[in-house]
């Protein structure tokens, strides 16, 4: 096998999030009468860590102003969303495929542990991880932290793992550590906005990367 072990984001990668991340950020932004912002602004951000996310979206002066947005993204995300996304088509299939092959699987993602593992729960599907690393544990993408501790954890070399993501954050972090990268043109940013990080491929259904593994 050219790789050891497959990295995957997973809000708008693996799980199809994206809608319900965008409401609750507009929801928040209405609650605290900042400037609701559009759905392709709103969509610009996912991807960073929340606290990031928020700073960054309503250009907020200082870290505290955007943690109590952030504090009010969860009060809605608990609140008003409880019932979990689904997975994308084919993904269950693809991990398992994976996982017979041999591969060691993890997730790289911007949400906090306590919803990775919400996510895992309700999609049945955290038996497929051998590692994970969330916001709580690692720097903000595009940093390459979450990698190189994945990396760590495996014992590994960035050479020996393949990162799938949706965004230019995951494009640009396995960039910055000369991981290979396959971007999916489904999630967050368009295929133009991944292929400036120079991917293997940008793929349109998530089946497609066993063509690459």
């Amino acid at each position: 096998m050219k790789y050891q072990v497959i990295i995957f984001d997973w809000d708008g990668t693996l799980m199809d999030s994206v809608g319900k991340i965008v409401d609750c950020i507009q929801d928040s932004a209405r609650y605290l009468e900042l400037p609701i912002p559009t759905k392709h602004e709103a969509k610009q951000v996912i991807g960073l860590s929340l606290v990031q996310a928020m700073q960054q979206l309503f250009a907020l002066p200082d870290v505290q102003s955007a943690e109590k947005v952030a504090d009010q993204y969860k009060y809605f995300s608990v609140r008003h969303y409880q019932e979990s996304s689904p997975l994308f088509e084919g993904v269950i299939e693809l991990l398992t495929a994976l996982k017979r092959k041999g591969y060691k699987l993890a997730v790289a993602t911007g949400k906090g542990r306590k919803g990775l593992e919400q996510g895992w729960q309700h999609s049945n599907s955290k038996e497929f991880f051998d590692s994970s690393r969330c916001a709580d544990d690692a720097q903000s993408k595009p940093s390459p932290d979450m990698l190189q501790q994945i990396m760590s954890e495996l014992n590994m070399e960035p050479h020996q793992a393949l990162m799938v993501g949706d965004t230019s954050y995951d494009m640009a972090m396995a960039e910055a550590i000369g991981m290979d990268r396959v971007g999916v043109s489904y999630g967050v940013h368009d295929k133009q906005t991944l292929n400036q990080h120079s991917p293997i491929s940008v793929i349109d259904s998530i089946g497609d990367l066993l063509k690459y593994v």
